[in-house]
């Protein structure tokens, strides 16, 4: 049986680790964080100490972190006790010159790094609902197929190191835009006075329709903001998808009218929320009815008696 190494426990790596031992692999994980840990022995899995030990312990890795600064831990921790030729399936999403920097901190122990980073969330995680943009040596990315078969729905191979990052910056631009856009009709349709549902419904099965209208619409209808993403995340990333953007000389007017919002709610304290709460900040800039007056009249929606 291949034992998968997962370095990094957090609702992506936790539903990645389950979901492939569902499939039928062998799974030693490890986080920092002892209650990660936990759920990962509660699935029955292997818990090990160190990433040293994961290392030794599997066939493959894959990480799932959240910050630049764990990436390079795990990448000198690994540098300076690798005994074995492994690859390392790099999920995360983060800067490309930062996995460069891991790729080069790796290059003199035998442990082959991709750049795989992954389209969906937390909860797609938890159902295979998830996308891999492959990049990095082909003939190790091909090794690892079953086992990205294993926890995701789709695989691409994009070719250098890197260019995963690329489209998943790019897939994160248009997640961006689409999320604020489907916040802002759903506000535009209450005050319409549409029933939310029917829209959610039929836009659902229009030319209109998104991921982020499918995934997130009905969470904003029911005012249901517990993160599937936090902004504290969220805006980690649009800060890398900004860098990017601005490094590439690319026009994004909507992409910066669309990042104004999330800073918006997450300036409103709204950092353990998930990027969906924009919906909540649209609600708030609707103008109140002027005393005296019911809603039904200052909105315009009814013919007025007052």
């Amino acid at each position: 049986m291949t034992t998968v190494g997962m370095i990094g426990l957090g609702v992506m790596g936790l539903a990645m680790a389950q979901n492939l031992q569902r499939a039928g692999f062998g799974v030693c994980g490890y986080d920092i964080d002892p209650s990660r840990r936990k759920l990962l022995k509660k699935a029955k899995a292997t818990v090990g100490q160190s990433v040293q030990e994961v290392a030794e312990n599997a066939d493959v890795l894959i990480s799932s972190l959240p910050s630049t600064e764990a990436l390079l831990s795990v990448s000198h921790s690994l540098a300076a006790s690798a005994h074995k030729r492994i690859t390392w399936v790099e999920t995360s999403t983060l800067p490309i010159k930062d996995k460069m920097t891991a790729r080069r901190i790796l290059s003199p122990a035998r442990i082959v790094l991709l750049d795989c980073p992954l389209s969906g969330t937390g909860s797609q995680a938890q159902t295979k609902d998830l996308v891999v943009y492959g990049s990095g040596q082909l003939a190790a990315y091909k090794k690892v197929t079953a086992i990205l078969e294993g926890f995701s729905r789709k695989q691409f191979y994009l070719g250098a190191f890197g260019n995963g990052m690329k489209l998943k910056l790019i897939a994160n631009y248009l997640v961006a835009i689409h999320n604020a856009a489907a916040a802002e009709a759903l506000v535009l349709a209450e005050k319409a006075g549409l029933n939310l549902d029917l829209v959610l419904a039929a836009i659902g099965d229009s030319a209109g329709q998104s991921r982020m209208w499918q995934v997130r619409g009905p969470r904003m209808v029911a005012a249901d903001y517990s993160p599937m993403m936090s902004m504290h995340l969220w805006q980690k990333d649009m800060g890398i998808i900004s860098d990017f953007v601005s490094a590439a000389g690319a026009p994004s007017p909507v992409f910066d009218q669309a990042r104004a919002l999330y800073n918006m709610a997450y300036q409103d304290g709204h950092g353990d929320l998930d990027s969906s709460v924009i919906h909540l900040l649209l609600r708030s800039m609707l103008p109140q009815p002027a005393a005296g007056k019911s809603a039904s009249c200052s909105d315009g929606l009814v013919e007025s008696k007052c």
